[in-house]
């Protein structure tokens, strides 16, 4: 059996608050766990003490049982100096331009470029005369 440390969704529409809990890995996100560790309100302020709650003892009896934390749960554990936080994955830039955009960009800067000093040619031999 593959156990997992994650979060169910309580709450209502629009305001949730997460249990943590140790569950099979294969069972719903919301439905049967083993065992209740904490609970997570993300609608409350950072600072506030009652944001995050973690029975740190459990959470670590259960890591020794072979359950896996959740790349959620790892990030709460890692800020409580129970395990090492992840090593932060690339991001992919999806919105960033394409060979022939970028290309078209570098001519057009180019071009600019080649203005500004035109521009300023002009105006320095007036000065001199």
């Amino acid at each position: 059996m593959a156990l997992r440390l994650r979060l169910a969704r309580g709450g209502t529409k629009r305001r949730p608050h997460y249990s943590i809990v140790v569950a099979d890995s294969r069972s719903p996100r919301d439905g049967r766990f083993i065992e209740k560790i904490g609970f997570y309100n993300p609608i409350l302020p950072r600072e506030h003490k009652d944001r995050l709650s973690i029975d740190v003892d459990k959470a670590k009896s259960w890591m020794a049982k072979g359950a896996q934390p959740s790349d959620r749960v790892h990030g709460f554990l890692a800020s409580a100096g129970v395990v090492e936080p992840l090593a932060r994955r690339e991001q992919p830039i999806k919105s960033a331009p394409k060979k022939k955009a970028q290309e078209r960009l570098a001519a057009d800067a180019a071009k600019a470029a080649e203005a500004a000093a035109a521009a300023v040619a002009p105006a320095e031999s007036g000065v001199d005369a």
